[in-house]
């Protein structure tokens, strides 16, 4: 076996690793196989004079790629909402292992993914490799060009943000969810009087001109009529899901993986007194969105 195929040998030992990291680094299969090939690329260039932790060194190759790529993304502004938002892993029809890519996608989560494309770069790289990968934070901060106490404040707020820490008092925090929970599950099964009970007689509900058909109304008033609007668009109900929008729960929706709304929510004595659809990418972009625990 000659030089190049030894090399070529050793990158694929550690393929499936570098491609679980640079998924979730950047939310796309297409990016995340890109940073890959760069990947080999850059050890193919360097060999291995020197390396003693073949993965770590790899690792920390992919993770420089991928924090190049999502610098690069985020100078892009113009992008539409759905642009960058992760695809799911098991929607790519290449896949040259259908079963894997559907194991990836059940290990990462849609609602993790959403969130952690909140983060700037450095506090998803820091978080990425130290809480999901198990990366020391002294292996990490040369990546960053940050101090160790640097790295680890980076991971400690992706940390707070991704889970919403002392965003709302726990009490208020479940009931909201179990309102909203059951708000989808009515949606879900098309119960119209589900959806009167968990709604406010003169509840809001207002929607951002993205979101509406040409010459519709972006907002009504009423219980009936905010209940016929969901049931309207229940189709989109099964790609919809309980997460904290701006520190309350809320509702994000997600077909086939592209991002098409967040839902921010008013609850008062158990019922939804206000609902907006935001889906205008300038307003998206300032929303502080979380994860909640299962």
């Amino acid at each position: 076996m000659d030089e190049g195929d030894w090399l070529a040998q050793r990158f694929e030992e550690n393929r499936g690793h570098l491609r679980a990291v640079a998924y979730r680094m950047l939310g796309s299969l297409s990016e995340a196989d890109d940073a890959v090939q760069e990947s080999w690329l850059r050890m193919s260039r360097h060999g291995l004079r020197g390396v003693e932790n073949l993965t770590g060194w790899l690792t920390a190759v992919v993770a420089r790629v991928c924090l190049d790529m999502l610098r690069s993304r985020r100078s892009r502004r113009e992008e539409p909402v759905g642009a960058r938002v992760p695809e799911p892993a098991a929607g790519r029809q290449d896949a040259a292992d259908p079963e894997q890519e559907a194991l990836l996608a059940d290990s990462v989560g849609l609602a993790l993914l959403v969130v952690l494309d909140t983060l700037t770069p450095a506090e998803r790289l820091a978080f990425v490799l130290h809480d999901m990968f198990a990366v020391p934070f002294d292996q990490i901060a040369p990546i960053l060009g940050r101090s160790l106490a640097a790295t680890r404040q980076l991971a400690s707020r992706a940390r707070r943000r991704l889970h919403g820490e002392a965003a709302v008092p726990d009490a208020d925090r479940t009931r909201q969810r179990e309102v909203v929970e059951a708000f989808l599950a009515a949606s879900r099964n098309g119960d119209f009087d589900a959806l009167l009970s968990l709604l406010d007689p003169d509840v809001t509900a207002r929607a951002d001109a993205p979101a509406v058909p040409a010459g519709a109304r972006t907002q009504i008033r009423g219980a009936p009529a905010v209940a016929r609007q969901a049931l309207a668009y229940s189709r989109r109900a099964p790609y919809a899901q309980a997460a904290l929008v701006n520190g309350a729960v809320g509702i994000i929706v997600a077909p086939r993986g592209r991002l098409f709304a967040v839902m921010a929510l008013t609850i008062e004595r158990g019922k939804i007194v206000e609902l907006e659809v935001i889906t205008d990418p300038a307003r998206v972009s300032q929303l502080d969105l979380a994860i909640l625990d299962s």
